[in-house]
């Protein structure tokens, strides 16, 4: 089902002719209010230690409970990715970042609370030499590294972290 069908009610003026405009939109017949559905923003990175191993998140919650992650999230109201970032891996790992590199994104579907939220998803990449305080938090259960060649993309649970970790081992 498109996500658009979930709302059937004008958010501006709380018209039931709330009808669908395009692919991407809702119009209210009777204020004239358009609803475009857009991507959440989320975010995950690829933190590495001094042996090229994988900082990776056994997944404390749903979806995909008990499955393997990459620290992040979704970005917040008036927070900018690179911010968002810093910010979850702070709330999952106990690490302090600053200036991750961003890689590339790739679109998702997120089931939450029997919600699809459509997602793009931004990969970011850091480098880390020490790894004091690190600590499992928020929606970490626990955290581990994994060597390249015990990294298998189908025990990510989420379908961009694994094609993200797809693509990250084709290009090394």
């Amino acid at each position: 089902m498109h996500p658009l069908h979930s709302f059937r009610y004008c958010p501006l003026c709380g018209s039931e002719h709330f009808i669908e405009n395009n692919f991407k939109s809702k119009k209210c017949e009777r204020c004239g209010f358009v609803y475009y559905f857009n991507s959440a923003a989320a975010t995950a990175i690829f933190i590495t230690n001094n042996a090229g191993e994988l900082l990776v998140v056994r997944r404390a919650k749903e979806p995909a409970k008990g499955s393997l992650d990459l620290p992040g999230g979704f970005v917040d109201l008036d927070e900018t990715a690179e911010e968002a970032i810093i910010r979850e891996v702070k709330e999952e790992t106990g690490l302090q970042i600053s200036t991750p590199l961003y890689l590339f994104s790739l679109p998702n579907i997120y089931r939450y609370s029997g919600f699809d939220v459509h997602t793009i998803d931004m990969f970011f990449r850091y480098s880390v030499n020490t790894f004091s305080g690190l600590q499992a938090g928020d929606d970490a259960e626990s955290l581990f590294f994994l060597k390249k060649n015990e990294i298998q993309p189908e025990m990510f649970g989420l379908n961009s972290i694994r094609r993200a970790v797809e693509i990250r081992l084709t290009e090394h």
